[in-house]
C-alpha cells in the first residue's frame, strides 16, 4: 500500500489491529514488535482487508499461518517443559 498521505492513519490503524487480534486467535499470542513472521502477515491481512479481498487472505497464507502458529506453539512448549 504506497500511501503517502495521513488522511488514512487510523483506518489503516484499525486494520492493523484487527489483523494482529485474528492472527492472534489463529496462531496464539505473540509479539508483533519482535516476531517478524507473525509482523509480515499482519501487513499482508490488512493489505487484503484494505483491497476487500481479504477472504482471499488464508487461502494464499495458509502455509505461513500454520508455520506461525506451529512456531508459537512450540516456543510454549519449551517454556512449559522447562518448568
Amino acid at each position: 500500500m504506497h500511501i503517502s498521505h495521513s488522511s488514512e492513519d487510523d483506518n489503516l490503524k484499525r486494520l492493523l489491529s484487527f489483523s494482529v487480534e485474528i492472527l492472534r486467535e489463529k496462531c496464539g499470542a505473540f509479539d508483533v514488535e519482535k516476531n517478524v513472521r507473525a509482523k509480515e502477515l499482519v501487513f499482508e491481512r490488512t493489505r487484503y482487508l484494505y483491497n476487500d479481498a481479504v477472504e482471499y487472505f488464508e487461502d494464499n497464507f495458509l502455509s505461513e499461518i500454520t508455520s506461525l502458529g506451529l512456531s508459537i506453539a512450540l516456543k510454549e512448549g519449551d517454556s512449559d517443559a522447562a518448568v
